[in-house]
């Protein structure tokens, strides 16, 4: 550790992290943000949205309200962006920061590649979008086992199901996210009924598609993208201070990035094409080999995705669930600001 700090990689989540039991969770952790939740605040009162104070400090959770694109979008950016704010920077050394799906506009935002202004008009104005014109959606399938192995029986099931499906008429259906042991899928109505019907069934709930969510990153968002070209210009963005790691898993290195590219990238490439998020969290760990793996909040969704890329690297010995539980209650190598317990380790 250079300096006696620990180093990390920072990792931003998506929109449906602030779930019921964060509510309250900017106002609980965040009281001296009062510049950033003016900010926000100003943002979506303009344009006549209920504020993120408002939704924060709401007596109730409603996943038709919290989950939908255009208020989870800027309520989960503000917490996690005032997470990473927080980071205790005289003993941590942040050495990259990455993100899952709409965290990658947060991670633009702590890298320094998009001002704070610039960043807010970003998630709010592509949540918005999302959900005026939400199509199709996204439906999950666990391809491991209980101890986080792979289930190769399953994976073929599920991929013989996809093939048959993506041959009938009006069909679409497209790979969104690779997230660890977990394949998030996108497509239109007709073609997520039928997967629903004809994929691999079970453990318990799933298959299960995601509420309020549209075919993310996939073809589908191609008309969402060039609207979100409309939004911010190329010359709105810059090289990043701080390494970001992308969808695909490529590293944007400061003075090393091209402001186009990087726009390019974030309003086309990442809006229609899969999302790697495994690719991400192996390139980080590949490249930069941090002590610690700080996932920001509100929520802790990507702990189990992150710990399955683990086993499927082997990483610091990992090779189960088990062995991944062992090592986070004992000396935590993925710090999960949204756990209480552990929060106190970074912030």
């Amino acid at each position: 550790m250079a300096g006696g700090k620990k180093t990390a990689l920072i990792v931003c989540p998506g929109r449906g992290s602030y779930t019921k039991s964060e509510l309250g969770y900017f106002s609980r952790n965040h009281a001296d943000e009062g510049d950033l939740l003016a900010s926000v605040d100003a943002w979506r009162a303009e344009a006549g949205q209920t504020t993120v104070s408002e939704l924060d400090g709401a007596e109730r959770y409603s996943l038709a309200t919290f989950m939908r694109g255009d208020n989870a979008s800027l309520l989960t950016f503000a917490c996690s962006f005032a997470d990473f704010r927080a980071l205790q920077r005289d003993e941590i050394d942040i050495v990259a920061v990455t993100g899952n799906s709409m965290g990658w506009y947060t991670a633009l935002a702590c890298g320094d590649a998009l001002d704070l202004s610039d960043a807010i008009n970003l998630v709010n104005s592509m949540g918005n979008l999302v959900h005026d014109q939400q199509k199709g959606g996204q439906i999950i399938f666990p391809l491991t086992d209980d101890e986080w192995q792979p289930d190769v029986e399953r994976r073929k099931s599920l991929d013989d199901a996809v093939a048959q499906i993506r041959e009938q008429e009006d069909c679409e259906l497209y790979q969104s996210i690779v997230l660890g042991g977990v394949a998030v899928l996108a497509g239109n109505d007709k073609a997520i009924e039928l997967l629903q019907q004809d994929g691999p069934q079970g453990p318990g709930r799933f298959p299960m598609r995601l509420q309020n969510h549209g075919a993310y990153h996939s073809p589908m968002m191609q008309s969402i993208s060039d609207q979100g070209r409309d939004i911010l210009h190329p010359e709105h963005f810059r090289a990043p201070s701080i390494p970001l790691i992308d969808g695909r898993g490529r590293i944007w290195r400061p003075k090393a990035t091209d402001a186009e590219a990087i726009w390019d990238y974030t309003l086309g490439t990442q809006v229609v094409e899969t999302y790697d998020f495994a690719a991400a969290i192996r390139v980080g760990l590949r490249e930069f080999a941090p002590d610690w793996i700080i996932v920001l909040g509100p929520g802790d969704t990507l702990g189990g995705s992150i710990g399955q890329t683990l086993v499927e690297l082997g990483w610091r010995g990992i090779d189960s669930k088990s062995s991944f539980m062992n090592i986070q209650s004992s000396d935590p190598f993925v710090v999960s600001l949204g756990r209480e317990e552990q929060r106190g380790l970074a912030a």
